[in-house]
């Protein structure tokens, strides 16, 4: 199971000033943190809660339509392409990256075991859009398109790039190079799929797009690319029932939750950075930075009291971040709580061959660079510690679909639970849906007029 160990954000490891009295703490916040793990659990069911994610790991009914439809088309299509934004995009990434095969797409077609390559286009840059277009193949793609509200510009505008560029290559047989994914009942891609008859995943009512990563948006990604996604929904189960116990001292997320809610409130540390000491999980603190940001970034709690809170995530990788962002992590304010991710099991080992021994560096000789990699993370937590710098290690026994499942449900968890101790809705995004909204009169959209006159006093459009 996945494992917290705290012990470097205590006093009696980085002093008074900047350490917390844990054990203090957890019996000072026993009772708070019991009603709130209750509070969830009992309201998940609940229509407008938003917390239909917890959930998404019982969800067996999802999971045998995506392996059914993955079944059908396996060795159909050479390439798939997802086309979405934020949380439609972030964990698809995150996930596909630690567990595919490092380099995936530049593998041959036999060491992939005849299975698709995976592209995300996540932004709308034009230039990396038709640098794509110009190296993939559109008669052997197939685009999955994902948008819950069904028209979210960048990727309905990039949709609109696409089936136009497939309908002119494909003719009458480019609606079977697409699938949608989107809400049940309602807006402009839900239509349009139903129109020109697009195979259709549907995206459960009340779970918001950073929260959404095991629910269609994820799996079907993940199921075209061979991953195992009962394996998947079993690492999350298993981990629930641990999520579950309202006693703090067993449960990681309320633990993880509460130290940096106190960390921010006591002693004025407001970011927090997310460090895997793994390039596999390169794209997790990625993932993180919105679950977090979209989150807790709030101005209201709620009482309707201006609050304007949140905390400030950063990423970081080890050990390449040791030579970019650890100066500052040491010796610039001591204002953030820093999280290592550890991998107790790489899948291989490297070993550092006895040459170059009448040097400076023979002493690598004979190591593996599995034994520097931790050692270099060791030495990065001593340092911190060092500076009184808090710090948290997460480890995971090994990097597979079991255990990134685990540990991106715990990620989400525990943010509901600093949710909760913050007083805020963790679960809206009003600052978001505002530039959305000037999104859409900047582009022309109908009913969007009133915008318009403020965009011109600001930015002379």
């Amino acid at each position: 199971m996945l494992k917290l160990d705290c012990k470097n954000t205590d006093y009696r490891i980085i002093g008074e000033k900047h350490g917390l009295n844990l054990d203090e703490e957890f019996n000072n916040y026993s009772e708070r943190i019991s009603d709130i793990i209750r509070s969830l659990n009992q309201r998940k069911d609940k229509p407008g809660e938003n917390l239909q994610w917890m959930n998404l790991g019982y969800n067996e009914e999802t999971v045998w339509y995506v392996k059914e439809f993955a079944s059908m088309v396996e060795g159909r299509f050479e390439n798939i392409l997802v086309l979405g934004i934020g949380g439609s995009a972030l964990g698809g990434l995150a996930v596909t990256e630690a567990l595919l095969k490092p380099y995936w797409n530049f593998l041959t077609d036999e060491q992939r075991n005849n299975l698709p390559r995976i592209f995300f286009l996540d932004n709308i840059d034009p230039d990396s859009i038709n640098g794509l277009l110009e190296v993939l193949d559109l008669k052997k793609t197939l685009v999955n398109v994902i948008t819950k509200s069904g028209d979210t510009a960048e990727t309905m505008s990039q949709f609109m790039v696409l089936k136009d560029l497939m309908e002119k290559t494909l003719g009458d047989d480019y609606r079977r190079n697409i699938i949608a994914t989107t809400d049940k009942k309602m807006g402009i891609l839900r239509q349009l799929a139903d129109q020109e008859g697009y195979k259709i995943f549907y995206v459960p009512d009340d779970i918001g797009g950073r929260f959404s990563v095991f629910s269609s948006i994820g799996l079907v990604p993940f199921a075209l690319v061979g991953l195992d996604i009962d394996k998947i929904l079993q690492g999350i189960k298993d981990i629930d029932l641990e999520l579950k116990n309202t006693d703090i001292r067993q449960n990681i997320a309320a633990q993880y939750a509460l130290v940096h809610y106190l960390m921010d409130t006591q002693k004025g540390k407001k970011t927090t950075v997310l460090m895997p000491y793994s390039s596999r999980l390169k794209y997790i603190p990625d993932w993180y930075v919105q679950l977090i940001s979209e989150s807790l970034g709030k101005r209201l709690n709620r009482n309707g009291e201006n609050v304007n809170t949140g905390l400030t995530p950063l990423k970081a990788l080890g050990a390449t971040d040791q030579h970019t962002q650890l100066q500052l992590f040491n010796e610039g304010p001591n204002d953030k709580v820093i999280t290592f991710i550890r991998v107790n099991n790489f899948d291989t080992n490297l070993e550092i061959p006895k040459i170059f021994e009448y040097t400076g560096v023979g002493y690598l000789g004979g190591k593996t660079i599995n034994d520097l990699m931790n050692a270099e993370a060791d030495s990065t937590k001593v340092s911190l510690a060092d500076n009184q710098r808090p710090t948290l290690t997460l480890s995971i026994e090994k990097i597979d679909e079991y255990h990134i499942a685990q540990l991106l449900y715990m990620l989400e968890v525990q943010t509901a639970i600093i949710g909760e101790l913050y007083n805020i809705n963790a679960f809206d995004q009003p600052g978001v849906e505002q530039v959305k909204n000037y999104i859409y009169a900047l582009m022309g959209r109908a009913g969007y007029d009133g915008s318009v006159n403020h965009l011109q006093e600001i930015i002379g459009v």
